[in-house]
């Protein structure tokens, strides 16, 4: 019998609400370390189970995430965090964000070639994972670790320091009306 993928513990909601945007931010970063671990454990599973049930069920609630709210992530970075500090214009910050630019893109381009391997077993179609798929889900999953570092140790602190209340709480407000939040 299958050991079960638990997902209760790597779904939780975030604790921050919109009107703290930059702990929503960082609460959006807890939520894809844990389905990057929801990841792992899949293909761990995979190996000993195939696609079963939990694994076809894993695999849709990994494509969900990085399908929906992964992407608004993203756009609230681009959107409210980095414009600022790019118009400040600190060479070694507006370094790091043209950095984290360029790994959104290939977050989204590698999401591509990922999220074929996951469909296949959301589908049950394969049982296991060959070398390429392996190295799909490796270079989706690899960029995120140096991303997220950079953006709490280095590009929240300082975006934070440029915004004001008032627009932070304009960016929260947006944030909301964007995912349909009344």
């Amino acid at each position: 019998m299958s050991q079960p993928i638990s997902l209760q513990s790597l779904v939780a909601s975030p604790a921050a609400g919109f009107e703290q945007p930059f702990e929503m931010l960082e609460a959006c970063h807890e939520r894809v370390h844990r389905m990057l671990a929801l990841l792992a454990r899949l293909r761990e599973h995979l190996r000993t189970h195939g696609a079963d049930t939990q694994a076809q069920q894993a695999a849709s609630d990994v494509m969900r995430y990085f399908d929906q709210a992964a992407p608004q992530h993203h756009h609230d970075e681009e959107l409210h965090v980095f414009p600022p500090l790019l118009a400040q214009g600190e060479p070694k910050t507006v370094a790091i964000v043209a950095r984290l630019q360029q790994d959104h893109l290939q977050m989204e381009s590698r999401w591509v070639s990922a999220r074929q391997v996951l469909l296949l077993v959301a589908e049950g179609r394969i049982n296991a994972l060959s070398e390429d798929d392996d190295a799909a889900l490796d270079a989706f999953a690899g960029l995120y670790d140096a991303h997220i570092r950079a953006e709490e140790d280095v590009v929240y602190p300082a975006a934070q320091a440029l915004i004001d209340e008032e627009s932070r709480a304009a960016m929260g407000e947006e944030m909301m009306r964007r995912r349909g939040v009344k």
